[in-house]
């Protein structure tokens, strides 16, 4: 009885043995999908710290845009980007002549009128760059090198609309934009996944702006704020990719 008992448990263990054998749980390593040439768009999000005369005007800012890429079979890519640009740390006060004493401005209604400073500014330009990718996979450090425009101003809101001195043309006078030929260079990490699911980049962005005032006065100081500028950032981007690879026949596939 033991012995048919012990002949009837070998036999299920074998058959079981060679079930998963034939049918494995964890079957092969799926080919790679993410090869050949691609265009991909890219959704971004960063923050930067200011240098340079930038960082006597703002303080830290945070940054979001997109921009389309396209990639060669072995990893080169030419790109363009936006980037928008926002903050809450002014240092300059271009409503400076506006205050009283005590640091306040009296709106139209007589009362103390409410009233914020904001950076806003605005890059776009292009780049050229390459992936060098760790062996086998399409993962790895990612650098480049581009050149755009760099804009910012200093945003004046009127949270009442109680100050006929910043309405309509008059806000120029105050918001110091400024603007010029920048360049742009950024070394990090990009993934683009095996299966296509998971595509991102991370790494650090420089920017080096040659600027200049584009307002023909200024009304705190009044006279036109003249002189070159040099304002830097430097920060951290982050960026969901989406890719469309372009088969060997000519289709874009996502």
């Amino acid at each position: 009885m033991r012995l048919r008992s012990g002949l009837v448990l070998f036999l299920f263990a074998f058959s079981t043995s060679g079930f998963a054998q034939k049918f494995p749980e964890h079957g092969e390593a799926a080919e790679p999908r993410n090869k050949g040439k691609l265009i991909s768009l890219h959704f971004s999000l960063g923050a930067h710290l200011p240098g340079g005369d930038m960082a006597s005007r703002f303080g830290m800012s945070g940054a979001f845009g997109g921009g389309v890429e396209f990639m060669t079979d072995n990893s080169f890519f030419i790109g363009a980007d936006v980037l928008a640009i926002y903050g809450g740390n002014v240092k300059e006060d271009p409503l400076d002549n506006l205050r009283t004493p005590d640091g306040y401005i009296i709106g139209n209604d007589r009362a103390i009128a409410s009233v914020a400073l904001r950076e806003r500014g605005i890059y776009y330009g292009g780049s050229v760059g390459k992936l060098f990718p760790m062996k086998g996979t399409r993962k790895g450090i990612r650098a480049s090198i581009g050149g755009g425009w760099l804009q910012h101003r200093i945003k004046v809101q009127d949270n009442r609309s109680v100050l006929t001195q910043i309405t309509g043309d008059y806000i120029k006078g105050y918001d110091r934009l400024t603007g010029g030929f920048t360049l742009n260079q950024f070394i990090g990490w990009q993934q683009l996944g095996d299966q296509r699911r998971s595509n991102w980049l991370i790494g650090i962005e420089l920017m080096q702006g040659f600027t200049e005032t584009r307002r023909d006065w200024d009304f705190h100081d009044k006279m036109k704020l003249s002189g070159r500028r040099l304002d830097l950032l430097i920060g951290i981007k982050a960026a969901w990719t989406l890719p469309f690879y372009q088969t060997p026949g000519g289709d874009i596939v996502y």
